[in-house]
């Protein structure tokens, strides 16, 4: 899904933050800082985007370069999804957000909820782990797994948050404005299909 441009700069970012990482020759960390910079030309010749802001956001990481984790928590009540709108582009999405370390994936869900939309949740089934290059989102600078848990309400009721100004339940036939750089239809219509289908497999890929 996602620009070949966008692919090969993910690609030589990778390989020179693991050789800056692990080298020692100072010809060759001269080389693979130059490899770093072509990745953040790459990056800025397709957005528009300032070399610097680029450099901050996208190439400045050390270690061996691994996939990011977005996890988000899949929640019905009377056979509507669980969406809240977003404030940073106005649109809705599930409750979710960046894996937290010292945090399991179903506990990132059930405080993302909480923290976003007020209910208070469990965790119930693993339903899904994408990678977000395979599907219709917005270009991305970072290598990123979904994760999806389906989750239960047990308490708690309707608040926004810091990061959402309001909170709603849709069917699959009204949704919302989607914050296509969280979730896709596609991805709406797969948490749908985990409702109607309580024993369905994981998806994956």
């Amino acid at each position: 899904m996602e620009p070949k441009w966008l692919q090969w700069a993910k690609e030589l970012q990778s390989l020179a933050q693991a050789g800056l990482t692990y080298s020692k020759d100072v010809y060759d960390i001269e080389r693979f800082e130059a490899i770093r910079n072509i990745s953040v030309e790459i990056v800025a010749q397709h957005t528009n985007i300032q070399n610097t802001v680029i450099k901050d956001l996208f190439a400045n990481e050390s270690g061996f370069a691994t996939p990011k984790v977005d996890i988000r928590a899949v929640v019905f009540q009377n056979n509507k999804i669980l969406m809240v709108k977003e404030n940073t582009d106005g649109d809705w999405a599930l409750p979710g957000g960046w894996g937290d370390i010292g945090l399991s994936p179903s506990e990132v869900a059930v405080k993302e909820v909480k923290e976003e939309s007020g209910f208070d949740v469990k965790a119930v089934k693993l339903i899904a782990i994408l990678d977000k290059k395979c599907h219709p989102h917005p270009p991305s600078p970072y290598h990123l797994y979904k994760i999806f848990i389906l989750c239960e309400i047990i308490g708690g009721e309707p608040q926004k948050g810091i990061e959402t100004s309001e909170v709603a339940f849709f069917d699959k036939k009204h949704l919302p404005n989607l914050s296509v750089a969280r979730n896709t239809e596609s991805q709406i219509m797969m948490a749908f299909k985990h409702l109607y289908k309580r024993d369905a497999s994981v998806d994956f890929d």
